[in-house]
C-alpha cells in the first residue's frame, strides 16, 4: 500500500460485501481490521475482495518483518543504481548536441537511462497499471503520468520527433523515479517503527515452557501448556504463561507489562503474568490462563485493535483524500494549457510544469498524518500501562473539560479496615460477629474489611437466613431468629429505627475524621456502629492534582455521607462533592455535568462503576495488577494507581496535537507546493520548480510526517516525570 487512495480503495471493496458491518485499513501497519457477519461471509469472501482490488492478501505465519527487511534491501539498490545513473546523465545534459562526437549525446543518454528507468520505474508502473485495471486512480498512476511523460518526450526530442533536442529529460525522468524510490523507501522504514512497541510485547512470549512431571521435567511448546498444568520457571527465565505460584519465592520484574520498574516479590498464592521476568529464585506455578486467554494475549490483542481504529478527526483527510488526485490531475492539465496557450510560454516550459505538478503532489502525507501517530500513540501507552482501546477515546481525552472520581478503590486503596467499635446495649465482638455474619456473603470492599476483622480476632460466624441486598444502602438478615440490619443511616432510615442524639453526635464525629460508619440494627433497635476507614493510595493528592492543572473540573462522587465526603475531599484537594449517590445514580452525576457543557471523563474501578463509565465521554477503567477489565472502559489502567489516569489523558492530548501537527503540514505542504511547481511564481520572481526537486520533495513531505509521529516513541507525561 502506498497511498491514502489504496486505503479507500481497500476499504471501499471490503465494505461494498453484503454482511460487512465496517472495514478499517491503516495506512501505517498496511493492516484491515473487518467487522462481519461469519453467517453471510467467510474469510476467504474477504479475501477475495481485496484482490479484485489489485491488492494482495499476507495469510499464515509469515514473517513480515524479514518481508519489510527484503523489501527495503531492494529499494536500497535502486536508489544506488539511480543516482549512479542519474548524476552522470546530468553532467551528459550540459554537452551541447551539435558537438562532432562519435555517438550523440542524447543517444548516449538513452542508451545509460533505459536500462536504469525501466528498472527503478517498473514497480511504479506496475502499481498503475493494477489501479487503472480495476478502474482506480491512486498516486502510482499520477508518478507514471509524470516519469512516463519525461522519459517519453526526451526519447521523441532524441529523434526529432514532433520534440526538438532541448526536451532532454532523462536525467530528470531518472532522478524522479530515484526520488520516488528513496521517498518509499524512507517512508516505509519509518513506518516499521511504528510499531515498536508492539513487536515488543509480541516478543515478550516465551515459546517453551518447563512443565513438572512425575519425575522428570519436559520441555514443551507453550501452545501445549494446558489450564492446571504445573509450570517450573527459573531464574533470568520469562513466566510462559498466567499462574498462581504454588511453591518457591522470587522477584518478579512486571514492568513490560505494568510499566513499574520495581520488581514484586511473588510467594505461594500469588499471581504471576505471562511475559514477566523472574529474577532471582526458582517458582513453580499453576497455569491459570493460557494462551489467547492470557494477560499479555490480551494487551496485545487490545493494543492491535486500537492501533487499527480512527479518530474522528482522520474524517477531514479521508474527505480531501477523496477529490485530490482529480483535482491535482486538473490542476497539471489546466497549468499546462494555461502557459502553454494563454501565457504564450514555450512548450517545454509547460511540459515541465506538468511533470511537476504530477509528481508533487501528496495524499500519502495527509493518509500517515493520524495512523501512524495513533499507532506510535497507542503503543507508547502500553509501554506505560495505559491501554487506549480505540481512536475515539484519544480524541475525547483531548477535549476533556471534567473529571469524576469514585472513591473505594479509585482514591482509596480499597482494603478497608475497622478502626472503631461503638456499641449500645451489646458487647463489641458481639456486634462485630454479627456485621461480619451478615456481610460475609457480600463482594463490597466494606463488607470484606469487617469480615477480616472478625476473622483476625477469631471470632465464629453465624449462619444466616433470607440474605437480602439494598443496593447503596447495606444488608439485611434473619440471624439467630432476629433480624438484623447493616449498612448507612438511609437502611435504618427506611427500616424505621430511629436514632439517638447521642448516637447521631458520636457518627457526626467519626464521619467528620472521613470514616465510613456502618450500623447494626437488631430487631428494629440500633445496637452498634463500626467505623471503617479505607486510607487514600500514596498517589491520590498527586494525580488530583495533576487533572487540575491541565484545568480540568474534578468531581468526587460516593456513596458516604456528606460528612466522610467532604473530608476525604478536602484531604485530596477536591472542592465539588456528591455524596449519598447509589451505584446505579452515578452515571446520573455524568449525565449532569454532560448537560452542562462538560465533556467528561469517568474514573473507577470498572466493576460498579460500568455505567457511569459507559455514559461518560471517555470511560477509564482502573485494573489491579493483573486483572485487566478491558471491557469497562475506553482507557484501561493495568497498575491501580490513579496517576496513570492523569498519564492516559496527558498522553491522548499530546497524541491529539501530533495528529493536528501532521494533518497541518500535510495540508500545508500540498497547498503552497502545488502552485508553486504549477508556476504561480513565475511571472513575480522567475521561480519555478523542476520535476526531480519536486519529487523529492514529495517523497520528503511523507517522511516528516512519520517522523514527527515517531517522535511519541519517547514522551513521558509531565505526572510522570514530576516530584510526588
Amino acid at each position: 500500500m502506498t497511498c491514502a487512495m489504496c486505503v479507500q480503495t481497500v476499504e471501499k471493496a471490503l465494505r461494498s460485501l453484503d454482511g460487512v458491518i465496517d472495514a478499517r485499513v491503516n495506512l501505517a501497519t498496511e493492516t484491515a481490521s473487518v467487522e462481519y457477519n461469519s453467517g453471510h461471509l467467510s474469510l476467504n469472501d474477504l479475501e477475495n475482495a481485496i484482490k479484485e482490488s489489485g491488492y494482495e492478501v499476507v495469510k499464515g505465519n509469515v514473517d513480515r518483518e524479514e518481508d519489510r527487511k527484503k523489501d527495503l534491501r531492494d529499494k536500497k539498490i535502486r536508489i544506488i543504481i539511480g543516482f549512479a545513473a542519474g548524476i552522470p546523465l546530468m553532467v551528459l545534459g550540459f554537452i551541447p548536441q551539435d558537438l562532432n562526437l562519435p555517438l550523440a549525446p542524447g543517444l548516449l543518454m538513452l542508451l545509460i537511462s533505459s536500462p536504469v528507468f525501466i528498472y527503478l520505474s517498473y514497480p511504479i508502473f506496475r502499481a498503475a497499471f493494477r489501479s487503472l485495471r480495476h478502474r482506480k486512480l491512486n498516486m502510482d498512476v499520477m508518478y507514471s503520468l509524470g516519469i512516463g511523460t519525461a522519459f517519453g518526450a526526451s526519447v521523441l526530442g532524441t529523434f526529432g520527433i514532433v520534440l526538438s533536442a532541448e526536451f532532454m529529460f532523462y536525467d530528470t525522468a531518472v532522478l524522479l523515479a530515484t526520488f520516488l524510490t528513496l521517498g518509499r523507501y524512507l517512508e516505509s522504514r519509518a513506518r516499521g517503527k511504528t510499531t515498536d512497541a508492539i513487536k515488543k510485547l509480541i516478543g515478550l512470549k516465551p515459546k517453551t515452557a518447563r512443565l513438572a512431571g512425575k519425575k522428570l521435567e519436559i520441555e514443551v511448546p507453550v501452545e501445549e501448556v494446558q489450564t492446571g498444568d504445573i509450570v517450573i520457571i527459573r531464574p533470568g527465565e520469562r513466566v510462559p504463561v498466567d499462574g498462581e505460584v504454588t511453591g518457591g519465592e522470587s522477584l518478579v520484574d512486571e514492568s513490560m507489562i505494568s510499566g513499574e520498574p520495581i520488581p514484586i516479590l511473588k510467594k505461594t498464592g500469588d499471581r504471576v503474568v505471562g511475559g514477566t521476568l523472574n529474577q532471582n529464585g526458582v517458582i513453580r506455578i499453576r497455569a491459570t490462563k493460557v494462551g489467547r486467554d492470557s494477560v499479555l494475549a490480551r494487551i496485545i490483542s487490545l493494543v492491535e485493535e486500537a492501533q487499527g481504529s480512527r479518530p474522528p478527526l482522520e474524517r477531514i483527510a479521508d474527505r480531501v483524500v477523496t477529490y485530490f488526485i482529480p483535482i491535482i490531475f486538473g490542476i497539471a492539465i489546466l497549468s499546462f494549457l494555461g502557459w502553454y496557450f494563454l501565457a504564450g510560454s514555450t512548450l517545454l516550459f509547460a511540459l515541465t510544469c506538468l511533470i511537476s505538478v504530477l509528481v508533487i503532489a501528496c495524499p500519502c502525507a495527509l493518509g500517515l498524518a493520524t495512523p501512524t501517530a495513533v499507532t506510535v500513540g497507542v503503543g507508547r501507552g502500553a509501554e506505560l500501562g495505559v491501554l487506549i482501546k480505540n481512536g475515539e477515546a484519544l480524541e475525547a481525552s483531548g477535549k476533556l473539560t471534567a473529571v469524576v472520581l469514585d472513591k473505594t478503590g479509585t482514591l482509596t486503596k480499597g482494603k478497608p479496615e475497622v478502626t472503631d467499635i461503638k456499641t449500645w446495649g451489646e458487647n463489641e465482638k458481639e456486634i462485630l460477629r454479627l456485621a461480619a455474619s451478615v456481610e460475609k456473603n457480600s463482594l463490597h470492599p466494606l463488607a470484606e474489611g469487617i469480615v477480616k476483622k472478625a476473622r483476625a480476632e477469631g471470632l465464629e460466624l453465624f449462619e444466616v437466613e433470607g440474605l437480602l441486598t439494598l443496593s447503596g444502602q447495606g444488608v439485611g438478615a434473619r440471624v439467630q431468629g432476629k433480624d438484623v440490619l447493616v449498612g448507612n443511616r438511609a437502611l435504618l432510615r427506611d427500616n424505621q429505627v430511629e436514632l439517638s442524639k447521642e448516637a447521631v453526635e458520636h457518627l457526626n464525629k467519626l464521619e467528620s475524621e472521613g470514616k465510613t460508619v456502618i450500623l447494626v440494627s437488631v430487631a428494629g433497635n440500633l445496637r452498634g456502629a463500626l467505623a471503617v476507614s479505607d486510607p487514600l493510595k500514596e498517589s491520590s493528592r498527586k494525580a488530583v492534582r495533576g487533572l487540575q492543572d491541565m484545568g480540568l473540573t474534578v468531581t468526587l462522587v460516593t456513596g458516604d455521607n456528606r460528612l466522610t465526603a467532604g473530608a476525604v475531599a478536602r484531604e485530596v484537594g477536591i472542592e465539588k462533592v456528591a455524596a449519598e449517590v447509589l451505584p446505579a445514580e452515578k452515571a446520573d452525576e455524568v449525565k449532569k455535568l454532560q448537560a452542562g457543557g462538560e465533556v467528561v471523563a469517568f474514573v473507577g474501578d470498572g466493576i460498579n462503576d460500568a455505567p457511569a463509565l459507559a455514559q461518560a465521554d471517555v470511560g477509564i477503567a482502573i485494573g489491579s495488577g493483573t486483572d485487566v477489565a478491558v471491557e469497562s472502559g475506553d482507557i484501561v489502567l493495568i497498575r491501580d494507581d490513579l496517576v496513570d489516569a492523569v498519564a492516559a489523558i496527558q498522553l491522548s492530548r499530546k497524541v491529539l496535537t501530533r495528529i493536528r501537527q501532521n494533518l497541518f503540514w500535510a495540508f500545508a505542504y500540498n497547498t503552497v507546493l502545488v502552485p508553486v511547481a504549477a508556476g504561480i511564481l513565475y511571472p513575480l520572481w522567475g521561480i519555478t520548480l523542476k520535476p526531480e526537486w519536486a519529487g523529492l520533495a514529495m517523497a520528503m513531505s511523507s517522511v516528516t510526517v512519520v517522523s514527527l509521529s515517531l517522535m511519541l516513541k519517547g514522551y513521558i507525561p509531565p505526572i510522570k516525570r514530576s516530584a510526588p
